[in-house]
């Protein structure tokens, strides 16, 4: 199973001889005692394993190994930091051009941390911060056309965060190769038509294609969300697989780098549809 997000792309492998997260036989391979053979798209019995332990039975973790309590330590950590970051630029009241100059300051951060062979806990944090400083200008200056539209967005994405977890533990998404294919597929296809829009809008001036606003805008924005929830769901798959196959530790902050980066996706595009909603065209 490929990586669901950019930043598990480069693999977690570590050289202990333990299970890495480098896929292994292709899923459908047709193997005596491989019951997904008959299934192109499922995933094998373990996508990653390199020898050593295999934890699907629920043995303890070996030491230097992920567990949830990890991951879930660092995506605390990191989305504290995206608060924090949020209110300092919320209350400041920076200009937007500053805004905007926190989230190039994150995004140089999120690429370099990208191509790294292992994950920088500096690195992940500071693009939280950066990135919750940025999103507190956003949110400050779409409040200011649509009341109360991040404390919206803020539940929105909390309630498409929780059904997404529900939907993934009790098999409603199914995460294999198949849906990583479309869905990534349908990601380019949103990302490069909301670069068209963006030349149209800054050369063209107004909303470009009108993707931003009105009954289109609002289609637009829901597909966004859900993008953002696939994801997520996606997010949900690799840190499964992490613990149960024994990815090491450091592992857990490519996780919660992860899971902060769909999170915020999905916060700007339930954003976006709430200020439409409330009249922001």
């Amino acid at each position: 199973m490929r990586s669901s997000n950019p930043v598990f792309s480069r693999g977690w492998r570590d050289n202990n001889g333990y299970a890495g997260f480098t896929p292994g036989p292709q899923a459908g391979t047709a193997a005596q005692g491989n019951p997904y053979a008959s299934d192109p798209y499922a995933q094998p019995t373990n996508p990653y394993a390199q020898g050593g332990p295999d934890l699907r039975q629920g043995a303890p973790a070996q030491p230097g190994r992920m567990t949830m309590d990890d991951v879930v330590m660092r995506t605390a950590m990191t989305l504290g930091l995206v608060v924090v970051g949020a209110a300092f630029g919320w209350v400041t009241d920076l200009p937007p051009m500053l805004g905007f100059g926190a989230a190039i300051v994150a995004a140089v951060l999120a690429i370099v941390q990208t191509f790294k062979a292992k994950p920088s806990p500096a690195l992940i944090l500071g693009y939280a911060l950066f990135e919750g400083v940025f999103l507190g200008v956003v949110s400050k200056a779409y409040n200011h056309y649509a009341d109360g539209a991040p404390v919206q967005a803020v539940l929105g994405t909390m309630a498409v965060a929780v059904g997404t977890l529900v939907a993934y533990k009790t098999g409603l998404i199914r995460v294999n190769n198949r849906f990583y294919r479309v869905v990534t597929a349908a990601a380019i296809g949103f990302f490069l038509l909301m670069m068209v829009n963006l030349l149209f809008a800054a050369f063209g001036g107004g909303d470009g294609l009108g993707l931003r606003s009105g009954a289109l805008g609002i289609g637009v924005g829901v597909i966004g969300v859900l993008l953002g929830a696939a994801y997520l769901a996606m997010d949900f798959k690799e840190i499964e697989d992490g613990v149960r196959y024994g990815a090491p530790r450091h592992a857990s902050w490519s996780a919660a780098f992860g899971l902060t980066m769909s999170l915020v996706w999905i916060y700007l595009e339930m954003l976006r549809l709430v200020s439409i909603l409330n009249g922001d065209d």
